[in-house]
């Protein structure tokens, strides 16, 4: 098993491990090592600006800058007052990036979402007026919220990174994110997403309760207003797109791959991974979006933790919120109360890993 390395630090370098293959060996590592603490460097800064509002939540934050480096959309799951809004509108103040926040409804058109075609009685035609899509941060709060016609207004968006109105077809300008929340307990009057959507968020973060001291502090921020302040921008679009390509150059070795497959396909067929008690458990198993979003998303770990490889903590440290939406439970495990953290849990502790 290789062991992870501590932060790559300015004066020295990364070790590396000695269970790396000829191929990492032949290349500059220690020259991708640098490269990526360079261009790694603002998330420091993003990390900062958001701890000056935000009190914990440092696994939400982390997420959605991974999503944010991987072109991924994000998911996140949590009771009212958690910050998720506040947590997204940060990010985007901080980035220097425009935000729209949709408030999703039972009443709520696509049109509402992304434009539609307004008629001009003095020119006799028809014009294209935009809806709030076209930005680089798409807050759909609450977006269960809304029925399947309006949830599948963000598909084409979400997927194509496009939006057409009447016959007309625009492209959405980079960085664009879809930044979702939704309330996991309240399911009176909620529109559950369909598979195929929910399969299009790359991740699906679950918000937890901050701790007593955490939430001390979020007594104290409030009552003296600290929690309202705006946050200046210290990151431009251009930063997030040269991180994008520095995290598509990080090192993944065949053996992380192979240990990806074994993960994702031990959800399809776990009687060949020596799971055969989760078969009855599993109604479908993950995607091959999860395969590919969990070798992105290892690499947008491994660029956040300033290294320019891939090793399997990245792979398990991601694992959850990449595969968590992805796979079915069977009414067995619903009967059993046997969650999808159970299964991804099981699966970690049984595959081998390299």
């Amino acid at each position: 098993m290789w062991a992870c390395p501590a932060p790559f630090a300015k004066g020295r370098t990364n070790s590396i491990p000695k269970q790396l293959t000829k191929d990492m060996q032949s290349l500059d590592i220690e020259a991708l090592n640098q490269q990526i603490y360079i261009d790694s460097a603002f998330i420091e800064k993003l990390n900062a600006a958001a701890s000056r509002i935000i009190v914990g939540q440092n696994n939400m934050m982390e997420r959605l800058i991974l999503g944010l480096l991987c072109r991924g959309h994000v998911l996140l799951e949590g009771l009212p007052g958690l910050a998720k809004t506040l947590a997204i509108k940060t990010l985007s103040q901080a980035v220097d990036a425009r935000f729209s926040r949709i408030q999703f409804t039972p009443d709520l058109l696509p049109a509402d979402i992304i434009g539609t075609m307004i008629y001009n009685p003095s020119t006799s035609q028809f014009t294209v007026r935009k809806g709030p899509i076209f930005a680089n941060f798409i807050l759909a709060d609450e977006i269960n919220r809304a029925p399947a016609k309006v949830q599948s207004a963000l598909l084409e968006a979400m997927q194509e990174r496009q939006v057409t109105i009447g016959s007309e077809t625009f492209q959405l300008e980079e960085p664009f994110l879809v930044l979702a929340t939704q309330n996991p307990i309240e399911q009176e009057g909620t529109y559950p997403l369909p598979e195929a959507q929910v399969d299009r968020f790359m991740l699906k973060v679950k918000v937890p309760y901050p701790s007593r001291e955490e939430e001390q502090e979020i007594i104290r921020r409030n009552l003296s207003g600290e929690v309202f302040a705006k946050v200046n921008p210290i990151v431009h679009p251009a930063d997030i797109l040269r991180a994008r390509e520095s995290v598509n150059k990080i090192y993944m070795d065949e053996k992380i791959e192979r240990y990806i497959l074994d993960i994702v396909f031990a959800t399809r067929r776990p009687g060949e991974y020596r799971l055969r008690n989760l078969e009855a458990l599993i109604n479908y198993g993950a995607s091959p979006r999860a395969s590919i979003n969990l070798a992105l998303a290892a690499k947008a770990h491994a660029f956040i933790r300033r290294r320019g490889y891939v090793v399997p903590e990245d792979v398990r440290s991601v694992c959850h919120d990449v595969m968590r939406h992805r796979i079915g439970l069977s009414y067995e495990a619903e009967a059993e109360n046997i969650t999808q953290e159970d299964i991804i849990n099981k699966i970690l502790d049984t595959v081998e890993v390299p």
